[in-house]
């Protein structure tokens, strides 16, 4: 069982981030996610994840937000989210939050073991420590 903290007023803004980036850069068949990370400083950086043809090139939204953060100076993260965008097929009519897929769960929690994430949890909106969700990371430290 995950252990889990509600959201405040400052996760919802980061939500809402993320929806703004993907709601204006969404195009079908290129960019269906967003992401965006709140830095410890308090600076959100928000992206899309960037699909190619060939599947394994394609970068998630999550490492382009993280990318941009750490381009800027910014490297101590402090939450981070990811929504996706409805298809045009899709019968659904706003942004909802997923979890950070596997490579993105280890991306995360190497640059911020401290990095809380929000996710959807028993059908409700909650956030956790990125390492709850990485149990036994693999790391290149010595114990």
């Amino acid at each position: 069982m995950l252990k889990t903290k509600a959201l405040t007023n400052r996760d919802y803004e980061l939500i809402k981030s993320a929806e703004q980036v993907i709601e204006k850069n969404y195009r079908y068949g290129r960019h269906h996610i967003g992401a965006a990370v709140r830095t410890k400083s308090g600076t959100i950086f928000s992206a899309v994840h960037v699909e190619a043809n060939v599947g394994r090139i394609t970068v998630c939204g999550e490492a382009m937000a993280i990318g941009k953060a750490i381009s800027e100076g910014d490297h101590e993260f402090e939450t981070i989210v990811v929504v996706a965008h409805p298809h045009p097929h899709e019968e659904i009519e706003k942004c909802w939050v997923v979890a950070p897929c596997g490579m993105c769960r280890e991306l995360i929690s190497d640059y911020g073991k401290d990095t809380n994430v929000i996710l959807s949890y028993h059908s409700e909106l909650v956030k956790c420590n990125i390492l709850e969700l990485l149990p036994e990371k693999y790391t290149s430290d010595i114990d």
